[in-house]
């Protein structure tokens, strides 16, 4: 029993899924089964907040260990005697004209294999496939159903614009633009922060009526214009100002469309 004090107890069942729901791995069906566990569970949301930790502190600049040159000139030395190049650095040396010679014959004999590496790198990039509109699709759609149900639709809740673009500044490397839309019959009720294809963008939420539309946005990488429907969600995608744009909500696709018109044209071009 003692060996047992102290010690977390396990949710059978849901042990798999809390590294996949931390790294983001997880479909939308599994994770908003997931987020309802954890809304019950306090023990699997207190290991959920301890795994972030872990990722964030690993995350840290300082955990990164320097070799010594002591180290490096025992890789040139191992190098050197490998090619039988006699004029290796010795691990002897100690003079810091000395060690510096040494770095820089260090430097020339990696060079073959760091080009080697950028190229197999290059080579990588260019074979990735991108990824399929329909996966993005249903995150988005998977996010924009979380928003509603964990009742965590905004982070900022405000219908004034000028609050909601400053508070932006400083949580995305981007600037979305915020538009008053009240007049057309799309209310402004505020924005968060959301976490789509890999990266943090920027949720600004707005209203028809009892429908909400969440029109998440991050920096554009390719062309989009795209309209389609989802598990009952309307989506629309497009590109504007080098941003990227996807409208979603269960809104009727006619006044959606409607709402896409009316924000792109208060949007800078």
């Amino acid at each position: 029993m003692s060996g047992e004090a102290g010690r977390e107890p396990r949710c059978s069942g849901w042990e798999t899924l809390l590294n996949l729901y931390v790294d983001g791995e997880l479909d939308a069906a599994h994770a908003l089964q997931f987020e309802a566990h954890l809304a019950e569970c306090a023990s699997c949301a207190r290991q959920v907040e301890r795994l972030r930790s872990v990722r964030l502190a690993l995350a840290e600049p300082g955990l990164r260990l320097a070799a010594p040159d002591s180290l490096r000139l025992r890789v040139g030395n191992a190098l050197a005697a490998e090619s039988g190049n006699a004029t290796a650095p010795r691990a002897r040396a100690s003079a810091p004209s000395e060690r510096l010679a040494a770095l820089g014959r260090i430097g020339r004999w990696s060079l073959a294999p760091s080009l080697a590496a950028v190229a197999l790198a290059a080579a990588l990039v260019v074979v990735t496939p991108p990824r399929k509109a329909e996966d993005l699709q249903a995150e988005l759609v998977g996010s924009h159903v979380r928003s509603l149900l964990a009742s965590h639709l905004t982070d900022v809740t405000t219908s004034d614009q000028h609050q909601v673009k400053p508070w932006f500044n400083g949580k995305v490397d981007f600037s979305p633009p915020v538009a008053d839309m009240a007049a057309r019959g799309f209310p402004l009720v505020g924005a968060r922060l959301d976490y789509i294809d890999r990266k943090v963008v920027g949720a600004l939420v707005y209203k028809r009526n009892q429908h909400v539309i969440n029109l998440f946005v991050w920096p554009a990488t390719q062309e989009v214009a795209r309209a389609s429907a989802s598990e009952g969600y309307n989506i629309l995608g497009w590109t504007q100002a080098g941003l990227q744009f996807w409208a979603v909500s269960d809104l009727n696709p006619v006044e959606l469309k409607q709402f896409r018109e009316d924000i792109s044209r208060q949007i800078p071009r």
